[in-house]
């Protein structure tokens, strides 16, 4: 009799969803913000974010095939993400070698060494990030003004939004003049990081992303609602020190890490209910270590310590095995 009932691991039902057909539509939604980075900055946000994905490219590529000796990965597009999320996470007038170098421990330590996509604890572009931002502070945290077209290494720098907003908490209230003004926040000509330059170029990434069911609304909904519900008590409290929430909104890199970062599949939970109270932990730690660290921005590191947390909030939110009784 001819076999009829087939075992395998699971996902036992597919849905036609694949791991490089959502790769494909991440990338297609951070398209608008790259447009947007390259109307602000110019080449040298191109020329940045070439850089990153040739190097996270080959970098997958060489652990692949002579370390872990097996068939290459980069078919996934895992690899091209990982390589413009780390470019929009930095200045657009970086050396071309701390790029690289980023690009390394990006791949080489935030995922290949855990065993490639899928195994990683944490997400591989805000590794690379974090240590460039530890091993290279000062070119880290040096922001070219917009529109100064000049030649890639010759870039004018200037404070971001996020200075002014700390140095405004920390009692300089004089900085609240230099604050740009909203509509400029939202739809670019802001300085910063590449990929945080316009609200509005992100917020049509998300649509694009929520529109093709690639994420669900639960985490960057979420996190932003946490961020505006905590700044808007501290401005209601004390508006001199605090800004209008608004600002901390369209400011940094929280768009950026509650679209595209938070949601990564690999380091976020998987229900809904974890999802949830995911987004609130990055949201209260966000809003600390702007307010009270000595970092600016806080988005990157919240990220990546609720990344830490992620098997706990699963393990905690686990729905029920069916049949299971309620306790």
């Amino acid at each position: 009799m001819a076999q009829k009932l087939y075992i395998t691991t699971s996902p036992h039902v597919h849905c036609g969803d694949t791991i490089e057909r959502n790769m494909r539509w991440v990338i297609v939604a951070l398209m608008p913000a790259l447009i947007a980075s390259f109307m602000v900055f110019g080449l040298g946000s191109l020329i940045v974010t070439a850089t990153s994905v040739a190097s996270c490219l080959f970098f997958e590529w060489f652990i692949t095939r002579v370390f872990l000796k097996k068939p290459s990965t980069l078919a996934d597009g895992s690899a091209i993400i990982t390589g413009i999320l780390l470019a929009f996470n930095l200045p657009s007038n970086l050396p071309l070698y701390m790029i690289v170098v980023g690009a390394l421990v990006a791949i080489g330590i935030g995922k290949m060494a855990f065993g490639g996509l899928g195994n990683n604890p944490f997400n591989p572009a805000l590794v690379g990030r974090v240590f460039l931002l530890i091993s290279f502070p000062a070119k880290m945290t040096s922001w070219p003004v917009p529109h100064q077209f000049t030649a890639y290494a010759d870039a004018v720098t200037g404070a971001t939004p996020m200075n002014l907003i700390g140095q405004i908490a920390g009692g300089n209230t004089a900085a609240m003049d230099q604050l740009p003004a909203l509509k400029d926040l939202f739809l670019g000509g802001i300085g910063g990081c590449i990929g945080e330059v316009s609200a509005l170029a992100l917020l049509i990434g998300l649509l694009i992303l929520l529109w093709r069911k690639v994420i669900t609304w639960h985490i960057p909904v979420t996190i932003l609602a946490t961020v505006a519900v905590l700044t808007g008590i501290m401005w209601l409290i004390n508006p001199v020190l605090y800004v209008n929430p608004l600002y901390h909104l369209c400011s940094g890199g929280l768009m950026l890490g509650a679209i595209f970062m938070a949601t990564d599949y690999v380091t976020s939970p998987m229900t809904p209910k974890g999802m949830v109270w995911y987004g609130i932990g990055i949201g209260f730690l966000t809003v600390v270590i702007r307010y009270f660290g000595s970092y600016p921005e806080g988005m990157s590191f919240a990220i990546l310590l609720m990344n830490a947390v992620t098997p706990l909030i699963n393990n905690w939110c686990k729905p029920k095995r069916f049949g299971e009784a309620v306790k």
